[in-house]
């Protein structure tokens, strides 16, 4: 049975929902940027970043988990959700009790409330149904697209209200919470089965086994996407984050949720044909190039129409970014095509080579992240960040060879 009809109508669902939330979310940032200023989003990015971290490094990887299985995911659906939930129960409580340090870390007093609301977010999203998985699984991309774009809707909706009414750093969470309310009222209403409580001490240490690398790889990757967000927050200040953030999702995300768009999808595809080297081959090269056919005009068009496009959405405040912006749209366009890695290496169950890239990225960031921010500024966060993918292409280049070429594949059961 060939899945090539199944990806495409996989990749237009996925396309069309990264392009309406793209929408949305620009829509988002313009009414933002010009109700709030570079300081309530730096503050707002210092709970983000929490956040990221903590569920980054409870990371249990049961979705990938249940995507992953030959099996029948209700055998693990109890036990999955049993995870999740007291994984959002100890993410909330760590929250709550490093708050008031890490405001102090940041130098920023008013992040200490937007931290204590926060802690909402991960245990509302701890009690989903993890159900909803079975979405993706069986490349049922057209669900995904109406709740997942239904879901956004709500944030963007509940923050731009927030913000015209509130007008602070906190009006980023009301949105979030409202999403997160709304998934877990979905989850539950719309989706089948309904997890249990029900506790099994042997399937929940087969789900953690399974899932340290994804927690080693996903702790690695946090600290090369917002390691240097860190930076800047710490050296400079809350208003120079602010900017740098701001800079980064200009730059990157047209770019990487082009790539989340083909690793959605492919993920499952490549579970399914896994166990014939031949066609993952066929398909991996396939995908790198149909991406790379993507990315790169998006990239071009936008470093040449950067600085009327930054007047139009943001507006003369944010001039600034431009160099910033040029920098990271290399880095987004190169991790975009080059990350194709990443669900070859979850399907074939090679988890600990996404760690080992990741690994080489994050020291060549934190080698250079110092120095080039003294010389450079806010551009030099970037500079360091596209050396971090630049010193780890070699790595990445001899393990996916080695996958498709020289490694051995377990036939599966495609299901």
């Amino acid at each position: 049975m060939g899945y090539f009809k199944d990806a495409l109508n996989g990749v237009a669902w996925m396309g069309g929902l990264r392009g309406s939330t793209r929408i949305l979310a620009y829509i988002k940032i313009a009414v933002l940027a010009r109700l709030l200023g570079p300081e309530e989003f730096g503050i707002f990015g210092i709970a983000s970043l929490v956040l990221a971290f903590l569920e980054i490094i409870t990371e249990t990887g049961i979705n990938a988990f249940l995507i992953q299985e030959d099996r029948d995911i209700r055998d693990y659906i109890d036990t999955a959700w049993i995870v999740s939930a007291a994984r959002g129960l100890l993410i909330s409580l760590l929250i709550v009790i490093l708050a008031k340090p890490i405001s102090y870390f940041f130098n920023s007093p008013d992040s200490y409330e937007i931290l204590l609301v926060a802690c909402l977010i991960p245990l509302i999203r701890g009690f989903i149904n993890p159900s909803i998985v079975k979405f993706e699984k069986n490349l049922e991309f057209n669900k995904v697209f109406y709740v997942r774009l239904l879901l956004f809707f709500a944030d963007t909706l509940v923050t731009i209200i927030s913000a015209i009414v509130f007008k602070s750093a906190m009006v980023f969470l009301f949105g979030m919470i409202a999403s997160a309310i709304l998934e877990l009222i979905i989850s539950f209403l719309y989706i089948k089965p309904i997890p249990k409580v029900k506790f099994e001490l042997s399937k929940i240490k087969h789900v953690v086994n399974r899932g340290k690398w994804l927690t080693l790889s996903g702790t690695l990757n946090y600290f090369y996407e917002q390691g240097d967000d860190a930076v800047v927050g710490k050296l400079l200040n809350s208003f120079s984050l602010g900017l740098y953030q701001m800079a980064y999702k200009i730059s990157t995300l047209p770019l990487t949720e082009a790539g989340e768009i083909f690793y959605k999808v492919t993920f499952p595809v490549f579970v399914k044909i896994g166990g014939d080297l031949a066609r993952l081959r066929k398909a991996f090269y396939k995908t790198t190039f149909a991406i790379s056919i993507f990315v790169i005009p998006i990239s071009l068009v936008l470093f040449v129409l950067l600085e009327p496009f930054i007047l139009i959405l943001l507006g003369a405040n944010w001039l600034e970014i431009i160099p910033i912006i040029k920098i990271l749209l290399i880095y987004g366009a190169a991790r975009s095509i080059s990350g194709m890695y990443s669900p070859l290496f979850l399907a074939v169950k090679k988890q600990e080579y996404i760690s080992y890239i990741l690994l080489i990225s994050v020291a060549g960031m934190a080698i250079t992240i110092l120095p080039l921010i003294k010389i450079y500024g806010l551009a030099g966060a970037g500079m360091a960040v596209l050396f971090g993918w630049v010193i780890s292409l070699p790595l990445t280049i001899i393990l996916v060879y080695k996958v498709l070429y020289k490694g051995t594949v377990k036939k599966r059961l495609i299901i």
